[in-house]
């Protein structure tokens, strides 16, 4: 599909938020410097008009994603943001790193743990912040850090039924999403330090979704999961689903088909089918009729859950649109509108739509600026090479 002129206009905008507004200003109000000026960590969100932030500890989530926002903004020629992204790398050394392995969770404000979990879903984004660094700031030490990380999960947090234990210490229901994460992080390692292993754990977080996530008869991806995979219904009408994340996996499957097919690997089998799937249950289901944005949550049956809309499913809708397989531009469109009109003209955004229309009050949390320059930097690739 060759995009219109209009369909360019608003990318082009999009972009140039992101480039030339939100990461300059988050760069420079989004770190925490002590009095000496020495870096302490990145802040967890900002208020509207202060760019205060109330947040009294740090998440790994934060540290990892800022340095994945950072890493793209060099890559995209922000050269300043270096600093950012080695400050994040140093933080992961020097704080989160567990005696035993692994990351730990949280963190008070000087740096001192207060939550030693090992959490998977994390864990995936500490691979995405090495991968993400070794494009933007290139170190041999990432690599040998990404291998230890993998050695780690395969070891430690490795199901032996199916995918990955949730945490450490173990923790029910099991979800998706973190491995839904996982697969973009060894996607993203692939890139960054070559195929070996992290393109094969790529194929079987692929292979796991077809034959344990995806319910190909019922057309949909339940969120939970009992210990042995076999998904649970929270409710009468059946499994919870988050059209975010049938958004989010179109955008990853898309990703490992690409990967395979430079690899020299036959595409999988089904796999299309299920992309097709995935967007037909969001196309039913997923939007607002009135906003035209994506839910938060749905029940199996399409009855809405939560009426609300956060921010981040509308980032994984705009890359889902633009590479399902059956694109076009009135939905893509659509999409990209619904997403600019989340942002605010000074680098932040809305987080949150509520249930009756009005825009909630939320602080702008740290983390969706990972989903939003996932999302237009995806798309203005997409774009750029149609």
């Amino acid at each position: 599909m060759v995009p219109s002129s209009s369909l360019r206009a608003i990318d082009d905008r999009l972009f140039g938020w992101l480039r030339d507004v939100a990461w300059p200003l988050w760069l420079a109000r989004g770190l925490d410097h002590d009095s000496g000026a020495r870096f302490r960590g990145f802040h967890e969100h900002l208020s509207h008009g202060t760019y205060h932030c109330s947040a009294d500890f740090r998440r790994l989530r934060v540290v990892t994603r800022q340095i994945y926002v950072f890493s793209e903004a060099v890559v995209q020629g922000m050269e300043q943001a270096a600093v950012a992204v080695q400050n994040g790398i140093d933080y992961l050394r020097r704080y989160a790193l567990h005696p035993s392995g692994g990351y730990c969770w949280r963190f008070d404000l000087d740096g001192r743990v207060i939550d030693a979990r090992r959490d998977l879903y994390d864990h995936a984004f500490v691979l995405l912040a090495l991968s993400s660094a070794m494009r933007a700031c290139p170190a041999d030490r990432l690599k040998a850090e990404a291998l230890a990380l993998d050695a780690y999960l395969q070891r430690v947090l490795r199901h032996p039924v199916a995918g990955y234990h949730e945490s450490l210490p173990h923790a029910l229901p099991r979800r998706q999403n973190p491995h839904m994460h996982l697969l973009e992080a060894y996607l993203a390692a692939a890139e960054s330090f070559g195929d070996d292993p992290f393109l094969d754990r790529a194929d079987e977080i692929a292979r796991l979704f077809l034959d344990h996530l995806w319910l190909p008869g019922a057309g949909l991806l339940p969120e939970y999961f009992d210990e042995e995979l076999r998904p649970l219904q929270r409710e009468e009408a059946g499994f919870v689903v988050e059209p975010g994340h049938h958004a989010e996996w179109v955008w990853l499957l898309s990703w490992h088909a690409r990967s395979r097919a430079r690899a020299g690997r036959a595409p999988v089998p089904g796999m299309q089918d299920a992309l097709r799937g995935l967007m037909r249950f969001v196309d039913l289901y997923g939007k607002d009729p009135v906003t035209g944005a994506l839910f938060d949550e749905v029940m199996g049956d399409g009855t809405v859950r939560s009426r609300s809309q956060r921010l981040w499913p509308q980032t994984e809708w705009l890359k889902a649109e633009i590479l399902r397989p059956d694109p076009t531009e009135a939905r893509i469109g659509e999409a990209y509108r619904v997403l600019e009109s989340y942002l605010t003209p000074a680098g932040l955004w809305r987080e949150r739509r509520l249930a009756n229309g009005a825009w909630g009050n939320d602080p702008v949390p740290a983390s969706s600026l990972y989903h939003l320059t996932s999302a237009i930097t995806v798309a203005h690739r997409a774009m750029m090479a149609s």
